[in-house]
């Protein structure tokens, strides 16, 4: 069995082979039980590529799930099909454990990184709003620019070394309300240290979000900073 594993921020997704059956299942949870070893929390199942699950199989997410459970993690499973929801419905998976249809299908809204005012003045536009339109259409979820917003001035990141970066956005975002129990996207153009996009989840996350993605169009590697 070749089991597919991707990261997404703090997110292991695991994608079992073909068949999740009595052949596969001992090579299928020692797997994603050394993810979890390895400090793995958050856990998504993606069916994408499985066409058949047995009693074996769910065995292997009863086990995982106990494991997460006793490391404070959790797991969600998706994009099963017919036969696969249907045994996973009958078996109490469904309601027991976090399911979507497919991944994106979790995220609530898109939001942008905010653009300080006068800087969005000069320009006439937010460029991550623009890039979180696009995605949010493509998604099929609200684009929230509201849920966001700065709280102080910033000199521009790209003046600044990577410690001063992280010092500038330090407190300068604040979210609303309306993000807590949610899973929202925040969108950017350029991702270099990270230090905005991490200030802006640190604001969702303390405002209540459920759970904080990102994405950038473009990442600098190694930014001379």
């Amino acid at each position: 069995m070749s089991m597919l594993i991707s990261k997404q921020d703090d997110v292991t997704i695991a994608m079992p082979g073909e068949r999740l059956d009595t052949a596969t299942a001992l090579e299928a949870e020692t797997e994603l039980i050394a993810q979890v070893n390895a400090g793995a929390t958050r856990v998504v199942v993606d069916f994408s590529k499985t066409a058949y699950i047995s009693s074996a199989g769910l065995r292997v997410l009863l086990r995982l799930a106990k494991v997460l459970m006793q490391k404070s993690g959790k797991l969600a499973l998706c994009n099963a099909n017919g036969q696969i929801h249907e045994v996973l419905e009958i078996s109490g998976f469904v309601t027991m454990l976090s399911y979507c249809a497919t991944l994106a299908e979790a995220i609530e809204a898109v939001v942008p990184v905010p653009l300080a005012r006068e800087r969005e003045r000069e320009r006439g536009f937010n460029q991550a709003e623009l890039l979180a339109q696009r995605v949010a259409r493509r998604l099929g979820v609200p684009v929230r620019p509201r849920w966001l917003w700065r709280v102080k001035p910033t000199r521009p990141q790209s003046d600044l070394a990577a410690s001063e970066r992280r010092a500038n956005v330090r407190g300068a975002f604040r979210a609303s309300s309306q993000v807590s129990g949610r899973h929202v996207l925040v969108v950017d153009d350029v991702l270099t240290t990270g230090a905005t996009l991490g200030e802006c989840a640190r604001a969702l996350r303390d405002g209540g979000a459920r759970r904080v993605g990102v994405l950038t169009v473009a990442r600098v590697p190694h930014p001379a900073v």
